[in-house]
């Protein structure tokens, strides 16, 4: 019986290894999965792409049905970052007889029914439903609140930033209370009780107890904030206590952006008590002066400082920035912008390099109306100081003085200027629209560029028993031959005709409201299937801006 057992083992054995071996994607390792995953996501969301996020949603659905395998690596993908984008498709808005919201109702039926698949929510873009300066209704705050609710490990909301008016509301009271929260924008609005206080009393003391307190206690959670932007549009006031007590709640706070608050509220006292960053930029603050600047620099907040962004400050001596970049032992990327030009202070003795910096590895140096300040930093890069700089962006170098220190370069142009609004204009000879653009910046140092190649720097000539054999003629070129800094005249949003990114590049939805030339799935019209897999309604192409490129 022994025997007969053990025979009829091998037999079974045998049996199951003839049987066919799982197909190979239930053996491949998740980190297979992600590779494909990854790629598939740069196709349909790099800049150059023709397709959109529709797009790319519908091949991660179409993945997730092919087996429980594929499902389960998709499902990070499909709901980790999550873009609403453009107008909800006509056929839902009919059968839900509703005029916008329609796909925002469904992902929140979803992420409430399959609490699961809430927990994989990270980031979450949500449609622009008005058009530019016009209030958010209270009932899209209130639909937009009660989606973040619904996504417990929420990390960012982008591409909508509504104002925040000293008045209570649902998405902000929602927003506060995501602990995991890594990025804010707070775009503070005028408030018509700070506006009436403010016509009878002087500040400090225009924000009563309750707004203060209320705005304060929107922090308590945010423990893992790291990126905070605090910006003032008209008139909006927040006090220098709540500034200070706001930035000092949130010890995870990397980098910070304030801009346009008046000089009650943001000043040089103010400036002093920020805590320890790592990226700092200030813009549109009448508060902060060159004194303030100098001061801030020997703070021990200031040491870890990498990257300082200066825009409109109106700093007037040179000093306050070479202060800057001598105790900011960590910085490596400046920027400045500003129209006045920073000079000497008079009796100032002057030694070369006038500003120096060690580790600096790029710099944006725009100053409209240039005086001294090209010649110093140009003369300042000649005499080493800037030993680890590789990048200068300097799209007021009228005459070419920062070009002229740079590495040479046969083309500065870019192909796609010729299809810029600027080069339409510049065509039919209107300048005035164009003056002080980056493509008038690339023709100028074009040009530059041309008129060295056309000239000639030497000839050698080639004699023989004193007989002239042959002259050649050495072209001439911009720049100087060795340095190791690349002159770059290339903007931070790709398109855009100004160099550095500003808020309007951030909050600007007029594009997604009214898109032109945007996607209908048309790039995958050959697909077998015909219409109904590829065509979808027109979106615009949607693509986030990091808010790290501000600093």
């Amino acid at each position: 019986m022994s025997f007969s057992y053990q025979s009829t083992l091998t037999t079974q054995q045998k049996l199951r290894s003839t049987e066919p071996p799982p197909p190979v994607f239930q053996r491949l390792p998740a980190e297979i999965y992600e590779c494909i995953l990854r790629q598939l996501a740069v196709f349909h969301n790099e800049p150059s792409s023709m397709s959109c996020g529709t797009c790319h949603l519908r091949d991660l659905c179409a993945l997730a049905l092919v087996d429980r395998a594929w499902d389960r690596a998709v499902r990070p993908q499909l709901y980790g970052r999550i873009h609403i984008v453009g107008n909800d498709w006509p056929i839902h808005t009919k059968k839900f007889k509703m005029k916008s919201g329609v796909r925002l109702k469904l992902l929140r039926r979803t992420l409430r029914e399959r609490r699961a698949l809430a927990q994989h929510v990270r980031e979450l873009k949500v449609p622009r439903l008005q058009p530019d300066g016009k209030a958010v209704e209270a009932k899209t705050l209130d639909l937009i609140a009660s989606l973040v609710m619904a996504c417990p490990n929420l990390e960012k909301l982008v591409g909508f930033y509504p104002v925040y008016s000293h008045n209570f509301d649902r998405l902000t009271y929602a927003l506060s209370t995501r602990s995991n929260l890594k990025e804010h924008v707070w775009t503070i609005g005028e408030n018509s009780s700070i506006t009436e206080r403010s016509l009878k009393q002087l500040p400090p003391g225009l924000m009563d107890l309750e707004q203060a307190e209320s705005f304060l206690h929107y922090h308590d959670w945010w423990r893992s904030l790291s990126t905070l932007f605090l910006c003032s549009q008209k008139h909006g006031v927040l006090e220098r206590d709540v500034f200070v007590q706001t930035l000092h709640r949130l010890p995870a706070l990397r980098h910070l952006c304030i801009s346009h608050f008046d000089v009650d509220d943001f000043d040089d006292v103010t400036l002093q008590s920020l805590p320890s960053l790592q990226s700092l930029r200030l813009q549109d603050l009448e508060g902060v002066t060159f004194w303030g600047l100098s001061e801030f620099s020997r703070t021990k907040s200031a040491k870890g400082i990498r990257q300082l962004s200066l825009v409109n400050l109106d700093i007037t001596y040179l000093s306050a920035i070479s202060n800057l970049l001598l105790h900011l032992t960590s910085l490596q990327r400046f920027t400045l912008v500003q129209e006045s030009s920073p000079e000497v202070a008079v009796g100032d003795l002057v030694f070369q390099p006038v500003i120096a910096s060690q580790q600096l590895h790029y710099m944006h140096w725009d100053i409209l109306v240039p005086g001294s300040a090209n010649e110093n930093l140009a003369s300042s890069i000649r005499a080493g100081g800037f030993p680890s700089l590789r990048t200068l962006r300097a799209p007021s170098d009228y005459d070419g003085q920062l070009q002229m220190v740079c590495r040479p370069r046969a083309q500065i142009m870019l192909s796609s200027d010729k299809y810029s609004k600027a080069y339409r204009a510049n065509s039919e000879g209107d300048s005035s629209g164009s003056a002080n653009t980056l493509f008038t910046a690339r023709k100028r140092a074009q040009q530059r560029i041309e008129d060295a190649r056309n000239a000639v720097m030497f000839r050698v000539v080639v004699e023989e028993e004193g007989v002239v054999q042959e002259v050649f003629e050495i072209q001439g070129f911009m720049g100087t031959v060795g340095s190791p800094i690349s002159y770059n005249l290339e903007a931070d949003v790709p398109g855009n005709d100004n160099a550095l990114i500003d808020f309007p590049d951030l909050t600007n939805g007029s594009k997604e409201m009214d898109p032109r030339d945007g996607c209908t799935g048309m790039w995958n019209a050959s697909h077998h299937a015909g219409k109904k897999w590829w065509n979808h309604t027109e979106r615009y192409r949607y693509h986030p801006v990091d808010l790290h490129r501000f600093f």
